[in-house]
Formats: C-alpha cells, sequence, structure tokens
C-alpha cells in the first residue's frame, strides 16, 4: 500500500477524519457495521473504484461481511454494472480471499433451476415491487431476462437476504450514476421491503466520501421522490 500519509499529509489528516470519523459518527446516519460494508463494497462496484476495493474488502471482512456475502455483492452486480465493468472486482475478490486462506469456489448459493428461474424470478419481482410483476416479463425479452436471469438467477440466492439484495441494487445504481428512474424505483423497492426513508439516507451517508457528493445529492432526491409516491 502507498504511503499516502507520507506524500499527501494534508489530503490524508482531512480525508480520514471525513470518511473514518466524522462520516460513521454523525447523530443519527449510523449503520450496523457489516451494513455500512456491505454498502460500501456496492458502491466501489458502481463506481468502479478497483483499488479503494482492494482497500476495503479485507477491512469488510474484519467487520464481519462473510466470504459467500461479498461474493454475492459481486455476483449480483453483473446485472447492473455489465460484466466489463465487474471482472477485476471478481478477480480482486478471489485474490484477497485466497491470500487470506479461504477455499474457494465457496459453497453453492443457488436455489433455482433452468427449468424455474423464471417463475422464481417473477415471484422474486413481485414480493419486491407488487403484484402486476409476475406478468411483466411478457412484455418483451428483455423484460424476460430481467425476470429470469437478474431476479431468478441472482436474487433468488442464498447468502444474503432480499432486503440485502435491495440495497446492494440501490448502492450499485447510486454510485454509477445516470441510473436515476431504477433509482427511484429501487428506492421504492427497499421501502416496500423495509428499507425505509431513514435507512436509505444513512446509506447514503455513510457512502457518501466514495460516491462524491453529486450522486449522493441525486440519491437523495430519488429517495425522495420515492417516498412521495
Amino acid at each position: 500500500m502507498k504511503n499516502y500519509r507520507e506524500t499527501d499529509p494534508e489530503f490524508v489528516e482531512r480525508f480520514e477524519h471525513f470518511a473514518f470519523d466524522e462520516v460513521v459518527n454523525e447523530p443519527g446516519q449510523g449503520l450496523d457495521p457489516v451494513t455500512r460494508h456491505m454498502a460500501i463494497l456496492a458502491v466501489l462496484l458502481g463506481c468502479q473504484g478497483i483499488d479503494a476495493f482492494r482497500l476495503e474488502l479485507p477491512a469488510a471482512l474484519d467487520a464481519g461481511v462473510t466470504p459467500v456475502m461479498a461474493k454475492e455483492i459481486v455476483y449480483q452486480a453483473v446485472d447492473y454494472l455489465g460484466i466489463g465493468r465487474v471482472l477485476p472486482f471478481l478477480n480482486a475478490a478471489n485474490d484477497i480471499l485466497a491470500e487470506r486462506g479461504v477455499s474457494l469456489p465457496l459453497e453453492g448459493q443457488a436455489t433455482t433451476t433452468m427449468e424455474n428461474r423464471l417463475t422464481k424470478g417473477a415471484q422474486a419481482q413481485a414480493d419486491i415491487f407488487g403484484p402486476q410483476m409476475l406478468e411483466a416479463w411478457k412484455a418483451g425479452h428483455i423484460n424476460r431476462w430481467l425476470a429470469a436471469n437478474c431476479f431468478g438467477d441472482y436474487y433468488t440466492r442464498t447468502g444474503l437476504t432480499l432486503p440485502q439484495r435491495e440495497m446492494i441494487t440501490f448502492c450499485f445504481l447510486a454510485a454509477q450514476g445516470g441510473c436515476e428512474p431504477q433509482l427511484t424505483s429501487h428506492a421504492k423497492g427497499n421501502m416496500n421491503l423495509g428499507n425505509d426513508k431513514d435507512f436509505l439516507m444513512r446509506v447514503v451517508s455513510q457512502c457518501l466520501p466514495y460516491i462524491g457528493y453529486p450522486r449522493s445529492l441525486n440519491a437523495v432526491t430519488c429517495i425522495n421522490k420515492a417516498a412521495e409516491g
């Protein structure tokens, strides 16, 4: 690791105070350590912060994020970022886990088959967004892929709960920017699962040092819009 305390002491003093003290300890804006580190891992994927991800993953594992949870975050990111952006993070996660003596592959988490992934995926969509989603896959092939692949292949996996999966999706979308319609929709999906406005605001607050003010403020706008709907 580069010694930024020697090369950039003034910057490091202010950044570390803000990110690791002020933000973490802001009254009413905290998260439990596991949730906080899950959200940070997800936004680092979303903003393509591969170097920061390599620093964050060991801290997340030390804080209680399990190897399965970490890998599930990486896997689910493919649906929202694409494999072109996620592959470096999969490689980094595998390297870090191997360095820590974790045997790969991890235990399987799939609960669907190729035969029932569409049905199970549509049900997961309905569980999050409402019963109208049971038929949404019929609108076209991309909608069918969304139900079968995004939700049937990933949201149905064990290792993370459904509310945790919606939270990391919110983080992927907030961090990459330009996805405000989807971000608003998933803010509402989070609320439907019990991840209320206050919780999502705390997620944004804890992730702000990693994604900056513009995308954080856009996320706040989407949260407020979802809460009004």
